[in-house]
């Protein structure tokens, strides 16, 4: 999947009321889309509270995901990440960066999609790539001695996830392309997107 193929175009019901949608802004991407660093630049830009849902876990376990996925595996984490989803889903105006997979799942992206309006940054497997091989907290790209796997088996691991993933990620409100692309230009466009939400 490329994203570069994506145009700026919001795929949301027309029947929905957008006011009421626009109260959760949802930003969903593979690891390494910058959810985490552009949903707070986000929340400001629009004066909306700020939650990421990993960090919410982490707070909530008293430990980082990367212990938690070592410790209690992948099934439990994402019991936490519903609990922790459905916490957020109770706020109002607010911009909540989602983990990776959390929408992966169709009770969750139902949820989400029922609370507010789900946005999509969306890159090609070649950047994800350049973004993450040298990070160390991304316990999907480990292997079972808990180190980085080779570059030539996270290249298949990071194809695998982004390919299972891609028909959840598509079906996102609004899609924003961000290859090599700047964060303010990343945040200025998902703002230009959601002014028929945040203004209806």
């Amino acid at each position: 999947m490329c994203a570069n193929r994506y145009s700026f175009v919001s795929f949301y019901p027309m029947e929905r009321n957008h006011r009421e949608a626009a109260r959760r802004i949802f930003l969903t991407g593979f690891m390494g889309s910058g959810k985490s660093t552009i949903g707070p630049i986000l929340a400001n830009t629009l004066g909306y509270e700020y939650f990421d849902v990993d960090k919410l876990i982490e707070q909530q376990a008293g430990k980082r995901v990367l212990e938690i996925f070592g410790e209690e595996g992948e099934q439990l984490f994402r019991k936490r990440e519903r609990d922790a989803l459905a916490i957020v889903c109770s706020r109002d105006r607010c911009v909540v960066s989602l983990g990776g997979g959390t929408i992966a799942n169709e009770e969750n992206l139902r949820l989400i999609r029922e609370h507010g309006v789900l946005v999509y940054i969306a890159l090609s497997a070649e950047e994800i790539l350049l973004r993450v091989q040298h990070r160390t907290d991304r316990p999907l790209l480990k292997n079972a001695d808990g180190k980085n796997l080779p570059p030539r088996e996270m290249d298949r691991r990071v194809r695998e996830l982004l390919s299972l993933r891609a028909p959840f990620y598509e079906r996102a409100d609004v899609v924003v392309p961000a290859d090599r692309q700047r964060v303010g230009i990343t945040v200025d466009e998902i703002v230009k997107r959601l002014r028929p939400f945040v203004h209806a």
